[in-house]
């Protein structure tokens, strides 16, 4: 069943999603004091490309959240508003509320991704 949740989520949302994060990281590499967070994006995307199965746990220090503040106003809440926005609009529908759940899982790690794991479910 999760093969076939992240194949109808890659066609039908989850391609402009991980796109997104992948050309955030890029724009973020430009700066040599951005790498870090860009290699972050990139490790989220893969998630955003195929999220079924995958659980997001938060770990960090006092570094994560000072990274987290400069994340949010470049980037963050303009990517967690996208995620959220296609969450409702698959929420609309019974058949979509499992999309829009992992929408709003997107939108919550948008807010804050420096420091967050991604855990592979059985």
């Amino acid at each position: 069943m999760r093969t076939i949740g992240n194949i109808l989520w890659f066609l039908f949302g989850g391609i402009i999603s991980g796109l997104m994060w992948w050309l955030t990281g890029l724009l973020w590499c430009v700066t040599i004091i951005g790498i870090p967070i860009g290699i972050q994006c990139f490790k989220l995307s893969e998630m955003s490309f195929f999220p079924f199965g995958k659980e997001v746990v938060y770990a960090g220090g006092a570094g994560s959240f000072l990274v987290n503040m400069i994340w949010f106003f470049f980037g963050g809440f303009m990517m967690a508003m996208m995620n959220f926005i296609f969450g409702l609009l698959w929420c609309i529908t019974i058949v979509g509320i499992p999309f829009g759940k992992q929408f709003f899982k997107l939108a919550k790690l948008s807010l804050a991704p420096v420091g967050a794991e991604i855990i592979y479910n059985e």
